[in-house]
């Protein structure tokens, strides 16, 4: 193999290192946001189910008033 093509094939190989390293870092990075997504989500289902139950409760107190 000459010279000139042991530089070419190194050049490449390091491209690809540098192209995996970006990816790995994005990879990590995207799990963060999807990590801080399901937190998000997670909460905002707490804090719907919170709403329903209070709403649920206010109505069950209308019908009791309603009857009396």
């Amino acid at each position: 193999m000459e010279q000139s093509e042991v530089k070419a094939l190194a050049d490449k190989l390091e491209r690809l290192i540098e192209r995996c390293e970006k990816l790995e870092r994005d990879n990590a990075m995207l799990r963060e946001l999807q990590d801080d997504w399901n937190r998000e989500r997670a909460q905002l289902m707490h804090k719907n189910d919170l709403a329903k139950n209070k709403i649920e409760a206010m109505i069950g107190r209308l019908r009791a008033l309603e009857h009396h």
